[in-house]
């Protein structure tokens, strides 16, 4: 018995596909290849300029992940970056005082949690937009780890926290890839697979109906505002890690990053749609661009236009009905 394939019902299957759908992965497979054929002789391939590429963009795509859940959930966070950059000062000046890793590390999370408690309390119980509440915070955050540490970075000597966030490797991997395909693959779960991720999506996709459909709406914008805080406070003990010192400018423009990585990985930026593994590509997308433009030879003020239009262009690709 044969069976033969209809051409119509074939190119009819291409059209009901939203190829739109698939624009951040379609993006990130031409700029590689892009970059691949003119970047060649200038090291774009090697192993170590790729890795270099992953764990720059690692803490990133971390915050990408609880980013996701804030903007799915029609509401936006733009105290990461300086939230990250006080925890790396907390977990530093904590560490430096009393020599225990156990205390930094709590330090560090404390910050995230407290933040994240006036974060979803302002925006949930008084009503106060999110987008001013995490604008105040921004400058709260980056001013207080200022003033804390008089503007000096605060050293970190401790082997073990290092290790543990960001500076070290588990067997041959990484610890920053590790961090990152945690993150990744408990976003990816909770968002797609529980109840809870069908609850954001609902809230950001109509929160009347969710509602009445039995979602404690608020309580959802409260969890997904405290734990974007908190994944944050993780990712300024990574920078603190890594770059072995707590230090207030640690995160400094980060969310313009988080933000982007996550519209460009689908997720809706008026909510009720999102995609934690699409945050990943649009971070690892944004810096691949930053790694060629870079390696290319441009200077910053043609990085800049370059890397906006092609943020901008790959939005509008992406951009749903």
């Amino acid at each position: 018995m044969t069976t033969t394939l209809d051409p119509d019902a074939a190119r009819t299957g291409l059209r009901g596909i939203d190829w739109r759908n698939y624009a951040i992965y379609i993006g990130f497979v031409v700029v590689f290849a892009l970059f691949a054929v003119f970047l060649a002789d200038d090291g774009f391939l090697t192993g170590t300029n790729l890795l270099n590429i992953v764990r720059q963009t690692a803490i990133i795509s971390v915050m990408a992940v609880a980013m996701t859940f804030v903007i799915a959930s029609a509401q936006i966070d733009l105290s990461v970056g300086s939230v990250a950059g006080l925890a790396s000062v907390a977990a530093a000046l904590a560490i430096g005082s009393t020599g225990s890793t156990l205390l930094g590390v709590l330090a560090g999370l404390g910050t995230g949690l407290v933040v994240g408690i006036v974060n979803g309390g302002l925006v949930t119980f008084l009503g106060m937009p999110s987008f001013l509440v995490t604008l105040a915070m921004l400058g709260i955050a980056f001013g207080l780890a200022q003033l804390i540490t008089a503007s000096a970075p605060v050293p970190i000597l401790d082997d073990t926290f290092t290790t543990i966030f960001g500076g070290g490797n588990i067997g041959p991997v990484p610890g920053l890839l590790v961090w990152t395909a945690v993150a990744v693959a408990a976003g990816a779960v909770v968002l797609a697979k529980t109840r809870y991720g069908r609850q954001v999506l609902a809230t950001g996709g109509n929160r009347v109906a969710a509602e009445y459909s039995g979602v404690h709406t608020r309580r959802i914008t409260f969890t997904v505002m405290l734990v974007s805080s908190v994944v944050a406070a993780i990712a300024g003990m990574l920078y603190a890690g890594r770059l072995e010192s707590g230090r207030y400018q640690w995160g400094t423009g980060d969310e313009l990053s988080v933000i982007a990585a996550v519209i460009l990985g689908g997720t809706s930026l008026f909510g009720g749609a999102g995609s934690v593994v699409g945050a990943l590509v649009g971070s690892l997308l944004i810096g691949l661009i930053n790694n060629g433009l870079i390696l290319a030879g441009l200077d910053n003020s043609q990085q800049q236009i370059i890397r906006g239009l092609i943020i901008v262009v790959a939005v509008a690709l992406a951009r749903k009905k």
